[in-house]
């Protein structure tokens, strides 16, 4: 098979030819369709992969092709997608509470074990979820990250339809969380620079549209009654936290960006209101599948960009370089 790796740390990515690996117990072996880009993916590269070579990609779609001994769930032909959330240990303490995601054994599909820049990828079977046939490969490819991000941090906020939810950022996480927001039901307030981008915002279902280059995020939410949730996609880390004065009493911040700098917030908008905030993991994989069902029941879709596999340093390259729009998809077809 083909496959794209990093040979050791700090190197560039390499195509490659390997042995197609076969299931062992408990493991299943999907020929890749489509894997996202995700900006973790530098990851691999820059020296944390649990070893090397390791080939990148947790956004991967595809078809099962063959099962190992021990699998029952799952069978050949059928469509599954593999996320950041690459199986649990079942033993340790977040998961004997149920708290998969949390496991401390820290497996993540493209860092722990190889992903989907390559025909075939080697998964645990708990690690995979159901594919609809409403959606093709490509476009749930960026829902096992992007796409679960988003949802599962929203469902899991707390907030309840018709509450006030505010997106911070209209990029690869934030025009699919202004999407689900919409779509469960809360007034949604998009936030992002520059007014031009109002447009693009009600089009992906925004009620409302702040420019934070010229307008006070915070005061212009306490206007609307106050954002029981504010959740930011942004790198940037003032832009992250300056909704907070507009969070209403008890509301939060769910910060799913990953800003290089510290967030910086005065102690006094937090205290005074009760106010919160919290990061959020991605999901499991059934909290993916579960992504995956809404988007095809509600027409949820993420804004790709499909290169083929042997463009993958280019399409990494155009992903960090902001350039995309909004989610670059490898495919092997």
């Amino acid at each position: 098979m083909r496959a794209v790796q990093v040979a050791q740390a700090g190197a560039d990515f390499e195509m490659v030819e390997r042995e197609t690996p076969q299931p062992g117990r408990w493991q299943v072996l999907v020929r890749t369709g489509a894997c996202g880009i995700c900006h973790s993916d530098a990851m691999a590269g820059g020296g944390m992969a649990s070893s090397y070579p390791r080939v990148p990609g947790h956004e991967v779609a595809g078809t099962i092709e063959a099962v190992g001994e021990g699998v029952t769930q799952w069978k050949v032909g059928q469509r599954v997608g593999i996320g950041w959330f690459g199986g649990a240990c079942f033993t340790c303490e977040p998961c004997r509470n149920g708290d998969f995601i949390s496991c401390t054994a820290g497996q993540v599909t493209g860092l722990s074990a190889d992903g989907g820049y390559a025909d075939y990828v080697l998964a645990p079977a708990d690690a995979l979820a159901a594919v609809p046939d409403e959606l093709t490969d490509a476009e749930a490819a960026p829902l096992m990250c992007a796409g679960v991000t988003t949802f599962n941090a929203l469902r899991e906020s707390g907030a309840r339809a018709g509450d006030v939810v505010a997106i911070v950022g209209l990029g690869g996480l934030g025009h699919l969380g202004v999407q689900f927001a919409a779509k469960m039901g809360f007034e949604v307030v998009a936030i992002a620079r520059g007014a031009e981008k109002g447009d693009f915002a009600r089009k992906l279902g925004a009620h409302h549209y702040l420019d934070s280059t010229s307008q006070d995020v915070a005061e212009d939410l306490k206007k609307l009654g106050g954002a029981q949730v504010v959740l930011s996609t942004v790198t940037d880390a003032a832009a992250s936290t300056a909704a907070v004065g507009g969070l209403a009493p008890r509301g939060r911040l769910i910060v799913v960006g990953v800003p290089q700098e510290p967030l910086q917030v005065a102690a006094v908008d937090l205290i005074l209101a009760s106010r919160a905030i919290a990061g959020h993991a991605s999901g499991t994989a059934k909290d993916s599948e579960d992504t995956l069902r809404f988007a095809a029941l509600t027409g949820v879709r993420p804004m790709i960009e499909e290169m083929p596999l042997e463009e993958a340093t280019q399409a990494f390259d155009k992903m960090m370089a902001g350039e995309a729009r909004f989610r670059v998809v490898l495919t092997t077809s």
